[in-house]
């Protein structure tokens, strides 16, 4: 899709604004419509007051309806090549997630698949699932590689999200995840593989500048706190900031780690602990809530994403859309999550998956709001209210999604 050229369009007739620069209700405005302009957002004011700027302008009418800010999708697997609906079956006939992983399934199922899989083969199965996303509202997604776990096929992953990134109109922010598991053929000697990770991979990822992020999925059984403060610790020497999988299923420190590096996110967190959460909060390493996962496994606990706000977290929202373990890519439907199962109100969820995200991804541009001067990322509701967004699951009543002042869907 070619670039947005140099031109205005006002969405009048607007119910409600949420400008998302806060997780409170004081961030919604009524009476006002938006101004677009050269790809950002260029006034808020009455409609009235735009017309009169803007006589040119195109015109939306959104007949009473809700904008929000473009969700921004801070922790996602959304390339890789085969579904894996099999494990599904097994999973839910009792079969633990960890079980099936040490019989050879989960995330090393997916590395056999793509391993086979050419470069270009892996981008045609993407675009459709980015193109989802994008109906859905997300119009910035992190994507991770990790389905590669050798150097040549996580290069190939992280070209092609490169490529698929070149194409838009969603933009994808690029993660290294060498650390996603031990491959089978490093499964006696693991030290081997983070050897090979901080020696092989991470040089030629950063020689390339195919990432901007270095991620590692600490959790017992598949890497240490000391391996994972050598890899990340390793990319921090490439320049590539840390990122890191934290406390998902079993307590490890993670969240504290992550905390003392100085990482992006902590992302998981489903077993966080109070230290856990006391270092989040002194830290500007963001809490990233994957709700998805957890409903998607069956887990009957959640992250505590009202401790991790009333101590004073960064807290955002995102997917985790993969093949394994949370193969939606839907925000709308997290943020029903998050409302009704993690205990944040509907205009935490909406900040949580927008601006929130914005600051996982270290992103500074006004991307995740709609404040003048920002992107015009932005959706448009065919709701009355902001807390219909996350109310009204199952059918997302999204009536359009428009990227840098574009309309993409």
């Amino acid at each position: 899709m070619k670039p947005p050229g140099p031109h205005a369009t006002l969405f009048l007739d607007v119910g409600r604004i949420f400008t998302s620069e806060s997780p409170t209700e004081s961030a919604v405005l009524s009476g006002v419509g938006l101004a677009v302009e050269d790809g950002r957002v260029a006034d808020i004011a009455d409609d009235g007051a735009l017309r009169d700027r803007f006589p040119d302008a195109g015109r939306v009418d959104c007949h009473g309806g809700v904008l929000t800010p473009g969700f921004v999708d801070s922790h996602t697997h959304a390339v890789f090549g085969a579904w894996r609906a099999a494990e599904y079956v097994l999973r839910s006939r009792g079969l633990p997630y960890m079980e099936i992983a040490r019989r050879g399934g989960g995330i090393l199922a997916s590395v056999r698949d793509l391993r086979d899989r050419t470069q270009g083969e892996l981008e045609a199965v993407s675009r459709p699932r980015l193109l989802e996303m994008l109906r859905l509202g997300t119009t910035t997604a992190e994507v991770k590689s990790g389905y590669g776990l050798e150097t040549e096929a996580e290069l190939k992953t992280l070209r092609a999200i490169r490529t698929l990134a070149g194409e838009g109109p969603m933009d994808l922010v690029p993660t290294f995840l060498g650390a996603h598991e031990v491959p089978a053929e490093y499964r006696d000697r693991p030290d081997d593989y983070v050897d090979l990770v901080i020696h092989e991979m991470i040089p030629a990822v950063a020689a390339a500048g195919l990432a901007r992020f270095c991620d590692v999925f600490m959790e017992p059984g598949v890497f240490t706190v000391a391996q994972t403060r050598r890899i990340l610790e390793a990319g921090l020497s490439h320049g590539l900031t840390p990122k890191l999988h934290a406390d998902e299923l079993e307590w490890s420190g993670g969240a504290e780690l992550a905390a003392r590096l100085g990482a992006a996110s902590a992302d998981h967190l489903g077993a966080i602990g109070e230290e856990g959460i006391r270092a989040l909060a002194g830290s500007q390493t963001v809490a990233t809530l994957l709700p998805g996962t957890l409903f998607f496994l069956g887990k009957s606990r959640q992250a505590p994403a009202r401790r991790l706000r009333e101590a004073g977290a960064i807290v955002a929202l995102a997917t985790d859309f993969n093949p394994g373990s949370s193969p939606s890519p839907s925000m709308p439907l997290i943020l029903t999550m998050a409302c009704s199962q993690l205990g944040l109100d509907p205009y935490e969820a909406i900040h949580a998956a927008t601006a929130a995200g914005a600051q996982a991804l270290r992103l500074t541009d006004g991307r995740g709001t709609l404040r003048i001067g920002a992107p015009a990322d932005l959706i448009w509701w065919a709701v009355e209210e902001v807390a219909e967004v996350p109310y009204r699951y199952g059918r997302p009543p999204i009536e359009g999604v428009w990227k840098r002042g574009t309309r993409v869907h």
